[in-house]
């Protein structure tokens, strides 16, 4: 049975890790016949917004592996703990937790920061050769990890994309029910809720991920 690492930002789309997405890929990953472990970097999250006003809650912190845990259902360990030998893939889910408390992107674009301790374990997968699967807006931290030109996609949003190839990345333009996959690198991305309108729009795509990266070797 092929065990798969499964990095999340927080518990929420909007600060944290889209649960819908987050939900779908531990899912899909059982349905292929795999096992998961989740792993989220300890530390505070940049902030947090309040999902029913969408305004920032000035004065509340949340940690990010706590909120993760959310998710998780309690099943979680720092992303420190993540030993690249133990597992066969990688997948990120997105949400906006994956561009504000995994990485900067989306304060600081191109000029964007990767957490130390996430930096590490995505180049550790990428430098191993394994396959690695990043959603939504994840593969912001996938153009930053691997660069020189490797094929991703977050959908069709101009800037974005960008944003995405001043990091390094050849961004490739994706419907909501397809993958872009980069052969080579081992590395596959799908918009998700960067274009899905709803759960069965970024089911399809998710699913088409997790899928091809558990086919590679």
């Amino acid at each position: 049975m092929k065990n798969v690492a499964v990095i999340l930002s927080g518990s929420g789309v909007f600060d944290g890790a889209e649960i819908h997405e987050a939900v779908i890929t531990l899912l899909a990953i059982r349905e292929q016949g795999a096992s998961y472990q989740c792993f989220a970097p300890d530390r505070p999250q940049l902030h947090v917004i309040n999902h029913l006003t969408g305004e920032v809650a000035e004065e509340e912190s949340r940690n990010v592996l706590v909120e993760s845990a959310r998710i998780a259902r309690g099943e979680i360990k720092p992303v420190t703990e993540c030993n690249v030998d133990d597992f066969d893939a990688l997948i990120l889910p997105g949400g906006f937790g994956a561009a504000k408390n995994l990485c900067t992107f989306a304060l600081d674009g191109a000029e964007c920061s990767i957490d130390e301790d996430v930096l590490t374990v995505c180049k550790a997968f990428a430098e191993a050769g394994k396959p690695a699967g990043y959603a939504c807006i994840a593969p912001a931290l996938a153009a930053a990890v691997y660069g020189s030109g490797r094929k991703l996609t977050i959908g069709n949003d101009k800037a974005t994309a960008e944003g995405l190839e001043a990091l390094g990345a050849t961004h490739v333009n994706c419907a909501v029910d397809e993958i872009v996959i980069d052969t080579e690198a081992k590395l596959v991305t799908t918009p998700a809720y960067m274009l899905a309108q709803d759960i069965l729009e970024a089911k399809s795509g998710i699913d088409k991920m997790v899928e091809t990266v558990l086919a590679m070797d």
